[in-house]
């Protein structure tokens, strides 16, 4: 079985780019992030017509998580209310980061999180408030499923150094500052497991570059894309890539897919 996760960063943009990677690709989930698109003009017949059943949860020009699966998924729900309740929910759900299902035996939770633009800002304070409720979201879904949780999708931050290009000057800088890796860390701890890392532990190993200054063509990335797992999960997965060829395109989005495979 293999999961990917990609921030396509426009959905009618890519969707050549995502139909030629899903043919070359065996993939049975794919989380997508960054849509863009409302979901009555989600392009879904082209990826029906390669087999997948469709899950979106989008807004206009802004946002937007789908999954697409090779079989139906049960259980689908979208934003943060179903599960911890409108009165903490309803706030955050006017942005659509938040989708999730279950896959046989495993619930995918697809998210893309706030990226918080500058540290110190009201998106930044957004985006740790946004992370106290995702940790409440995951801790009651671990409460309440009986499946093991596969969590991924755009996180927007790098949770070590070597997770940057240069990561010396970044230490506070968004994605990369104390209070966004406490954060995470902080969720990581209700029992969560960095897939990539189980196989690749040295540095370099990046899943988005920046347009701008020629970012990718000098490897100048960050790994902001991840897939963390519940133990028994965790034990299953025997690889986790990223592939950096949609990222050499015409005209790519700025991530490109990580696949976990178990």
């Amino acid at each position: 079985m293999k999961i990917a996760t990609w921030n396509v960063n426009s959905i009618r943009t890519r969707q050549p780019h995502v139909i030629d990677w899903l043919e070359t690709n065996k993939i049975d989930i794919l989380c997508l992030q960054e849509t863009k698109v409302i979901d009555p003009d989600f392009p879904k017949t082209p990826f029906e017509e390669l087999g997948y059943n469709i899950y979106i949860y989008g807004q206009k020009a802004y946002n937007g998580v789908a999954i697409f699966s090779r079989e139906p998924l049960a259980d689908v729900s979208t934003g943060f209310s179903p599960i911890v309740g409108e009165s903490l929910g309803i706030e955050f759900d006017e942005q659509k980061r938040v989708i999730t299902g279950v896959f046989q035996d495993i619930r995918i939770v697809n998210l893309y999180v706030p990226n918080g633009s500058a540290v110190g800002s009201e998106k930044y304070d957004y985006k740790l408030r946004w992370l106290k409720v995702l940790k409440q979201y995951l801790s009651k879904l671990l409460e309440e499923s009986e499946q093991e949780l596969c969590i991924c999708g755009d996180f927007n931050i790098a949770l070590e150094d070597k997770d940057i290009y240069n990561s010396t000057a970044k230490k506070n800088h968004i994605m990369s500052s104390p209070l966004e890796r406490e954060a995470l860390k902080d969720i990581l701890e209700i029992g969560l497991q960095d897939a990539f890392r189980k196989f690749t532990t040295e540095a370099g190993h990046f899943s988005w570059w920046d347009y701008r200054a020629g970012g990718f063509q000098r490897n100048r990335g960050w790994r902001i894309d991840h897939h963390y797992l519940t133990p028994k999960l965790y034990e299953k997965a025997i690889n986790c890539t990223i592939d950096i060829e949609p990222r050499k395109l015409t005209k790519p989005s700025d991530h490109t897919p990580v696949i976990v495979e178990f």
